[in-house]
């Protein structure tokens, strides 16, 4: 049975989240004490060390543009609103990063030009990521590289990384089939492309949502839509889902759920749903910014920047008054925002001698601090083809928020998942 962490601190860790445009609600830091039990390789040693490290230390955080993974950046701003920018130092790789592989892979490397720098993030770690890293290791071995969301195959980015968070996609592919059948749903309706289909994560990810639809007794269905870095680009690609949905809503009943892989997917796909009937239980990368605020009109979330639990009443509010209650979810704070910003503070953590790299509660404690009020669960990575399991990939979700008046907590992170969907491939 594969060993699962629960990561659900205690009421005291319900700290004010940081502030995404403004002045900062600065969290403290609470990183956990060092397990000398866990695993780390080298270079985590040498930045454990301390000393000068622990003093002068910079950061490099490299994330998507606003158009692309609007979370992740506002993730990596808070970080360097808590620290300030002499310390922390932001990037932003291509939008069409697949045809721009060397300036991504060089947009990351540059960061270690800094003779300051002690950890680089890079979230979420397009194609492009493990070569960089490799460079990075080869130049400065001193340098901790953690990936965030990694588009590339877990062992590969895990063999130059020291540390790669991921969506769980192994428990979701379950849950989210779980959840939608608990709601009611008979069809279950996965929206991508050839190029997301060619990642492992996702790939298997289908696999065991078809596994979880024969055992739920409901339909699964494979549909696409244009990849957005293409030629049609964004706009393109947002078009066609609003062409679209309607004859998927006509087609497949108002008790299906959809799931789309791609973020500029989301908002149409949300659009038509909200008009037209059928269920969505949570976002390829949930957060109550992903889609909701562009399907719900443009709703203005200004005076809520940064503070999670106002964005989701607002966001909620707005659904319910749309005819939405029930059949739309999310998970309560952005995992784009608290992947950046966490693994960030972990990083710092780690620098400064207070946690462990690849300890999962230190981890987790980091993650905590921009998620005060949600549940979180993990597990370690496990190659399905080999067998091993890799000690520095860890898989990790919320539990799902299912919009409504009230809304509630599903208990997705409580559910022991059956064995062999980790097999499933």
């Amino acid at each position: 049975m594969k060993k699962r962490i629960s990561m659900l601190l205690a009421a005291a860790m319900m700290l004010t989240l940081v502030s995404c445009g403004g002045k900062p609600n600065t969290p403290s830091n609470t990183g956990s004490q060092n397990n000398p039990g866990s695993q780390s390789n080298s270079s985590a040693n040498q930045s454990n060390a301390g000393g000068d490290a622990a003093e002068d230390w910079h950061i490099g955080i490299i994330t998507g543009t606003v158009s692309q993974s609007e979370d992740d950046l506002r993730g990596a701003e808070a970080i360097q609103a808590k620290y300030g920018a002499d310390k922390v130092k932001l990037a932003t790789y291509p939008d069409n990063f697949t045809e721009e592989l060397e300036t991504t892979i060089q947009t990351i490397v540059n960061m270690s030009d800094d003779p300051q720098m002690k950890a680089i993030i890079v979230n979420q770690s397009v194609p492009g990521t493990a070569e960089a890293f490799t460079q990075i290791k080869e130049r400065r071995p001193d340098i901790l590289c953690i990936a965030g969301e990694a588009h590339e195959d877990l062992p590969v980015v895990g063999a130059s990384a020291d540390l790669v968070c991921n969506n769980d996609f192994v428990s979701r592919g379950y849950l989210i089939i779980r959840t939608a059948h608990e709601l009611g749903c008979d069809t279950f309706v996965h929206i991508s492309f050839p190029r997301h289909m060619s990642y492992e994560t996702m790939s298997r990810r289908v696999a065991v949502m078809t596994e979880a639809c024969k055992e739920f007794g409901m339909q699964f269905v494979l549909e696409t839509a244009p990849d957005p870095t293409t030629d049609v680009g964004v706009t393109g690609a947002q078009a066609y889902v609003l062409e679209k949905a309607p004859e998927w809503i006509q087609k497949y009943g108002q008790n299906s759920a959809y799931f789309c892989t791609n973020d500029a997917h989301t908002a149409p796909l949300l659009q038509r749903l909200l008009e037209l009937g059928g269920y969505f239980i949570e976002a390829d990368l949930p957060s109550p910014l992903m889609g909701y605020p562009n399907a719900l009109g443009d709703l203005d979330l200004t005076a809520e920047a940064g503070d999670f639990d106002a964005i989701l009443a607002k966001v909620e509010k707005a659904v319910v008054d749309a005819g939405g209650e029930g059949r739309f979810g999310t998970w309560a704070y952005s995992y784009g925002y608290c992947l950046s910003a966490g693994l960030a503070q972990h990083a710092i953590n780690v620098i400064e001698g207070k946690s462990e790299i690849t300890d999962m509660d230190d981890v987790a404690a980091a993650l905590q601090e921009y998620s005060p009020k949600a549940a979180w669960n993990g597990s370690g990575y496990t190659n399905a083809d080999t067998g091993v399991k890799e000690d520095n990939v860890f898989l990790i979700y919320q539990d799902t928020y299912i919009m409504g008046n009230p809304g509630k907590f599903m208990g997705a992170t409580d559910v022991e998942v059956p064995e062999k969907y980790y097999t499933v491939k």
